[in-house]
Parts: structure tokens; C-alpha cells; sequence
């Protein structure tokens, strides 16, 4: 008898399949996830191409890397903050001990080269637990796993970041494209608020971008 025989996942156990996987690359913090194979087709990780210029992606990663290493300068362990940046537009998350530790994150920041603004979401409180993060990460797996499942958006044009059930959602991308995917960030499980942080193009702008698929 042969015991190997293929699986069929239905279409609703694939999707769910690839938002706990899409969120295992959240909690490790990976720059980019091994590429996936759901149903046998391959599924690239979100990172690989965006609508950023080469420059502006490494930017960000640089800036990134640089806010981390001045936050935990400023605040060493006392504070839980996640640093997400797009296009030089800083989104700070997570939480922090004292007001003064949330303006202190604040000015550490803004003193880094290509940061162009700051959206401060920190909020004073103690640190998330490990529960309410693996909640945060699947459900930023979720809206992922429904933009790359939809036909009309480009999944990589969208950077998604979950924090006590708030969705961020930032990218360059037009007026359609933004009402789409926050209608897909809303419905999703779990989701209490989405905020948009987008840079809205033009449908002739985006046109004139450079091919990413």
C-alpha cells in the first residue's frame, strides 16, 4: 500500500494555512519570507518588490535599523516598540513606560538621515504580552493572505503592521487601490480599527511606474 498519497487543502483551509504562515514571518522579524507553496503555486514573500525606487527601500531598511539600535539607547528594555518605515514616513508602535520616554523615542528618531515624518502611535502602558503579539502577528497574516488571494491589488505594493488589533496600512498606491484593501483589512477576523497611512498616486503616476510583476 502506498502511505503517500498527496493532501488537497480546501480553498478556506489554504488561506488560513498562509496566514499563520504570512504570520511566522511576522514574529521573526524577517525582511523577507522564503517563498511558499499553497495548492502548487508559488507564492514569493511580500518583500521582494514593492513600488519604492531601489534607493528608498534600502533607506528604509537603514532607517530601521538605526531607530532600533537609538531606541534601545534611550530606553533600553523598559519599552516594547516596533519601527516600520516606508518611503521615509516612520511608524512607531508598540508601547512604552512614561510620556517622557514617548517624546524621548520621538526626537531619537527624527534626528536620522531620510526620515521625512513620524506618525507616534506608542501608547503608554506596560508591555504587550507574547499572547497578544502571536494575536497581532496572525492577524496581520490575515489581511496579508487576503491581499496576495485578490485579484485587483498588487499585494506587494502594501506594508502591513498590526498592534493591539489596530491595522496600519502603508504603500504607494491610488485612491481605488487604498479603498479596496482597507474594506479587506476591515473584514478580517480580529481587526478592531485599520489606519491608512498610504502615499495616494494618481492612476496616470502609477502607470508610469516601472513593472513589478
Amino acid at each position: 500500500m502506498n502511505l503517500k498519497m498527496p493532501i488537497k487543502l480546501a480553498a478556506s483551509h489554504q488561506k488560513l494555512w498562509l496566514a499563520f504562515a504570512l504570520a511566522g514571518c511576522t514574529l521573526s522579524s524577517m525582511t523577507a519570507c522564503v517563498p511558499l507553496v499553497v495548492g502548487g503555486a508559488a507564492v514569493g514573500g511580500l518583500v521582494a518588490t514593492d513600488r519604492r525606487a531601489s534607493g528608498s527601500y534600502l533607506n528604509d531598511e537603514g532607517i530601521e535599523l538605526r531607530a532600533n539600535n537609538r531606541i534601545l539607547e534611550a530606553t533600553g528594555d523598559r519599552a516594547h516598540v516596533n519601527v516600520t518605515s516606508y518611503n521615509g514616513q516612520v511608524l512607531l508602535t508598540g508601547e512604552v513606560p512614561t510620556p517622557e520616554d514617548k517624546q524621548r523615542i520621538d526626537d531619537a528618531v527624527k534626528k536620522i538621515d531620510n526620515v521625512k515624518s513620524i506618525v507616534n502611535e506608542l501608547v503608554v502602558a506596560t508591555k504587550s504580552s507574547l499572547a497578544d503579539r502571536s494575536s497581532d502577528a496572525l492577524i496581520t497574516g490575515r489581511v496579508k493572505a487576503s491581499l496576495l488571494d485578490t485579484k485587483d491589488l498588487f499585494a506587494n505594493a502594501f506594508k502591513v503592521v498590526t498592534e493591539r488589533g489596530t491595522v496600519y496600512m502603508m504603500g504607494r498606491v491610488t485612491q481605488r487601490e487604498s479603498a479596496r484593501a482597507t474594506d479587506l483589512a476591515r473584514a478580517t477576523n480580529g481587526v478592531q480599527r485599520v489606519v491608512r497611512l498610504f502615499e495616494i498616486l494618481t492612476e496616470e503616476e502609477l502607470q508610469g511606474l516601472p513593472k513589478t510583476n
